[in-house]
């Protein structure tokens, strides 16, 4: 994750982030379905990265899929990197902060919009700012 602009050393994201941000953003957590806060959240605003603040989402980006996660159809553009994932014995797209790295979650091709896609986020990897 060195070619990213936004860098840290390893305890100074330790020191930045909450236990559970730095196992998803740093580590390529999960959180578990139906418990983020964000995933039934339906707001007026904008979703950043929680590492390094970029924006990463609209809300008009989000939609409910019923999966358990924040679910958007598309990202900001130049914000989400993606990424082949083939751990857990799958071929998944891994999503990160385009900033920092941070992983955000997974992309899918299964989503009702235009777009055709699931970003399929975790909460714990998002702060969110209101629009009014």
């Amino acid at each position: 994750m060195s070619n990213y602009k936004f860098k840290k050393s390893d305890e100074e994201w330790h020191e930045q982030l909450t236990d559970e941000q730095y196992r998803i953003l740093r580590k390529q957590g999960t959180e578990m379905p139906h418990t983020g806060k964000y995933n039934l959240h339906f707001e007026n605003g904008e979703y950043q990265c929680a590492g390094c603040h970029q924006k990463l989402f609209e809300s008009n980006q989000k939609f409910e899929s019923h999966c358990g996660w924040p679910s958007f159809d598309n990202s900001i553009e130049g914000t989400v990197t993606r990424i082949l994932d083939k751990s857990h014995g799958m071929m998944r797209t891994e999503i990160v902060c385009s900033n920092c790295g941070g992983h955000l979650g997974h992309v899918f091709n299964d989503g009702p919009t235009e777009t055709g896609e699931r970003y399929c986020v975790n909460s714990g990897s998002l702060e969110f700012t209101e629009k009014l």
